[in-house]
């Protein structure tokens, strides 16, 4: 009884809107108004367990079953997440899971521990692209498939693109953006991943568009980026930084510019937060081991330090919303799919993340941002906005 007690006072805390609890045969409303979704506990949570980590005890409990929601999940975790602020997270119980090892060798293990899971998987629910980042909707009807077309038309079009350059794209994932740009610009692209899943398709890729002389990819880590003895016109990097750690971003940011011809143009599209935190616990634990969100202010001052100059700074934050959104309809279409690759409390997990993730956005608790930058002056570049 006094778990139960402990339990619903922690949830009282959350009462910005109406909310029902159903708890060891009792109900239990929360917030003024009428309830628009249940959170039924088939087990109860002890508050030592919130107090350590809000996220992972309740994240926990959703994928073992002993927390179920009776309404819309993103409707929940967007009424939970709107007010995170009153998470609770031990960073001094939980120091080995959010601060983990920058090393070469952990960081590969952490990016393959996500993205090796299966290309099959990936395939369930991205689009045609294979594009696993934020897509950009020109027009309200556009689909899942035209924003993501959109958002890399968006980013070649940022680069300012000439036949014969040479383009870097720093965590080039299944390689769309690369084949894309060799086929309108006629660039010459080299990608680089940690990814073997993603190295193997993105070969398979290059093959199959007959592009084997304009593009390459390698299985490599941004740090040895140095030791290619390349010059790129143009550099990209989408979704890549995240991956790096926080005290890594000044070596990312020194990697791209030992790579980069003077004057030219880097384009960094990342997640981003208003302030610098150390990340949430249960995306650590079960989704991205490692995962760290820059700020948009200590990336921008961190490029100072290597002479880059910003042109333009670009915040698509619901975009990324509506992408994950798009995602999980995916995703929940193809479960029976999903059920033949892994296990029920895996099927819940990802849910959970794709609808977490898109909430957060939702939030403002992350944003999406793109920023444009020189390598030095470049004083060639239209007066106009050329996109």
């Amino acid at each position: 009884m006094i778990v139960e007690q402990g339990l619903i006072s922690f949830l009282k805390k959350f009462d910005e809107q109406p909310f029902l609890v159903k708890l060891d045969g009792k109900e239990y409303k929360i917030g003024e108004g009428e309830p628009t979704f249940t959170v039924k506990f088939n087990k109860s949570i002890p508050v030592s367990s919130l107090l350590t980590s809000t996220s992972i005890a309740l994240g926990e409990a959703y994928m073992d079953g002993d927390l179920e929601i009776e309404g819309d999940l993103y409707e929940a975790l967007d009424h939970f997440l709107g007010q995170m602020g009153k998470f609770s997270t031990d960073q001094n119980a939980l120091k080995k899971l959010i601060f983990t090892s920058s090393s070469k060798k952990n960081q590969q293990k952490e990016v393959r521990s996500h993205y090796d899971i299966g290309n099959d998987f990936y395939k369930l629910w991205l689009d045609e692209t294979m594009s696993y980042s934020c897509g950009y909707f020109r027009h309200e009807d556009d689909t899942l498939y035209q924003a993501q077309v959109n958002k890399v038309d968006y980013i070649l079009q940022k680069l300012y693109l000439k036949e014969g350059m040479r383009l870097l794209d720093i965590g080039c994932g299944w390689g769309f953006l690369l084949i894309e740009a060799a086929k309108k610009y006629k660039v010459h692209g080299t990608g680089i991943t940690l990814s073997e899943e993603q190295y193997k398709e993105c070969q398979k890729r290059i093959k199959e568009e007959g592009l084997e002389d304009y593009v390459k990819v390698e299985l490599m880590d941004y740090r040895d980026l140095p030791k290619m003895g390349e010059q790129f016109d143009r550099v990209v990097s989408v979704g890549m930084v995240e991956h790096v750690g926080r005290e890594n971003y000044k070596l990312f940011l020194e990697c791209a510019n030992k790579v980069m011809k003077k004057g030219g143009l880097f384009l960094l599209h990342f997640i981003s937060a208003l302030k610098e935190h150390p990340g949430d616990a249960w995306i650590k634990k079960y989704i991205f081991p490692g995962g760290m969100i820059p700020s948009l202010r200590e990336m921008l001052t961190e490029m100072a330090e290597f002479d880059f100059h910003t042109m333009d700074v670009e915040n698509l934050r619901l975009h990324y919303n509506r992408t994950l959104r798009c995602w999980r309809k995916n995703y929940l279409e193809h479960l029976d799919e999903v059920r033949k690759m892994f296990d029920e409390r895996f099927i819940r997990m990802w849910d959970l993340y794709l609808a977490a993730c898109a909430a957060t956005f939702h939030n403002g608790i992350i944003d999406l941002h793109q920023i444009l930058m020189t390598k030095g002056i470049n004083n060639d570049l239209p007066l106009v906005r050329w996109y």
